[in-house]
């Protein structure tokens, strides 16, 4: 019998028989919550118990019928929602030769506001330590799946070159590769070909010689930012045309493909975003006064150098193309590219919510985005992203019903992560600490 299964028997038939006499300290039971499986189908499941052992849920009954054994962590759900932890896909993580503490920081941000999945986006030589401290719960840290170094016209020079990068960072066991603009079409050829020789998937960016169509046929596996939709439709230089549109979306959607949008980002990168708005964001109060005015000098460049009505142009199109997508059955998945400007790991996702809103996402579609579209993403890797037995314990325990509005989930009670338990209180001293070392004079 598998592991998971047989935890899961033997609790079972812990709960179903009077309390054992010895205490069982290796279980936490969520009681009386309302659970939001995240199982395919919207749904609740009022006043419910949640068993979780180890890294793994191990049951979900009615909490009238499910016991709980004794000696087991309780955390009461009466008037709350239980849902999977949440993912950044575009997020990045310090490199190796940053300062511990900027790195553990920078992860507990992340798991503050839910998230219990990153997707790096940027790989760096000595990162893939962090990734297994993670797994091994030594870090507070979300679970990690790290792309390596990027593919980019400063590191890949031939098609022969770009393959030996693909072999090289399969041999050192990077989780996927990252795209960035600058391969040539036969360099990107080259990497596609030997990414699928090596079991790899790729996505991020669309090289300005490959173009949206192509990058498609050769399997991107996501397009981040929606890098080469505006410019495969020529939407930066006026209307979007509905057909052209409609067969783009149909395109992405039989490649298999996903799209992680960042709008929020873009909003910042194109000089639409309000500045004084962004400088009164709460959550500054987490990175430092330098950080802080690196972001500021960087968004009034942007402002300084854009056409206003040019950049409105292609903000308002991003928007056409991010509803028609979703409308059209591809896959979004959640994502910030936090940090950026402005965007502090976690707090991030809260501010691209009303974009997805925007582009017609209901809340239990902005659910799926970030739980089981990622753990279907990731099923190779592990499985996770529903409440249900055998899936990995990443949990999030909120306040408010997150089905009735998307910004519920600001409202967190705790976090769980891999099995380990991060009530509110917690969150809150550690945010204090943050927020201290970065007081302002």
């Amino acid at each position: 019998m598998p592991a998971v299964a047989l935890v899961a028997a033997v609790l079972l038939a812990a709960c179903s028989a009077p309390p054992l006499a010895a205490a069982d300290s290796t279980v936490t039971a969520f009681e009386h919550v309302t659970v939001i499986p995240m199982d395919g189908a919207e749904r609740v499941l009022a006043d419910h118990t949640v068993l979780v052992s180890g890294d793994r849920i191990v049951a979900v009954g009615p909490s009238a019928e499910l016991a709980v054994p004794v000696g087991a962590t309780r955390v009461d759900g009466t008037g709350r929602f239980l849902i999977p932890g949440l993912a950044e896909m575009h997020g990045h993580v310090p490199p190796p030769r940053a300062p511990a503490i900027d790195t553990e920081e920078t992860l507990f941000l992340y798991l503050a506001s839910g998230i219990t999945t990153v997707r790096g986006m940027l790989g760096a030589d000595g990162q893939l330590a962090l990734r297994d401290r993670a797994a091994s719960g030594e870090i507070w840290s979300p679970t990690l799946y790290l792309a390596g170094p990027s593919f980019n016209d400063g590191s890949v020079s031939s098609p022969e070159q770009a393959a030996a990068m693909v072999r090289q960072q399969a041999a050192q066991g990077w989780d996927l590769l990252k795209v960035h603009p600058g391969p040539t079409r036969a360099e990107y050829d080259a990497m596609a070909q030997a990414a699928r020789e090596a079991g790899l998937r790729f996505g991020g960016h669309v090289p300005a010689d490959v173009g949206l169509a192509h990058a498609l046929v050769q399997g991107q596996a996501t397009f981040d930012h929606l890098d080469g939709f505006v410019e495969a439709l020529d939407g930066d230089r006026g209307p979007v045309d509905p057909a052209a549109l409609a067969a783009l979306v149909r395109a992405t959607r039989e490649a298999g493909a996903a799209v992680v949008p960042t709008m929020a980002l873009w909003e910042v990168l194109y000089g639409t975003a309000d500045l004084d708005a962004l400088a009164a964001y709460p959550e500054l109060a987490y990175v430092s006064d330098a950080q802080v005015r690196t972001w500021t000098a960087g968004a009034d460049r942007q402002r300084a150098g854009a056409d206003p009505r040019a950049s409105r142009h292609v903000i308002d199109n991003r928007a056409r193309i991010l509803a028609a997508l979703h409308a059209g059955g591809v896959p979004v998945l959640m994502g910030t590219d936090a940090p950026q400007l402005f965007s502090v790991p976690g707090f991030s996702l809260h501010r691209e919510l009303p974009y997805m809103v925007a582009a017609g996402m209901t809340p239990y579609e902005i659910l799926v985005s970030g739980t089981t579209a990622v753990g279907a993403h990731f099923a190779a890797f592990d499985t996770f992203g529903s409440v249900a037995p055998g899936h990995r314990a990443d949990l999030v325990l909120v306040d408010a019903d997150p089905l009735a509005d998307a910004a519920h989930l600001r409202q967190i009670a705790g976090v769980m992560v891999r099995g380990r338990w991060l009530p509110r209180a917690a969150i809150d001293r550690r945010l204090a600490a943050i927020a201290d070392r970065h007081a302002r004079d």
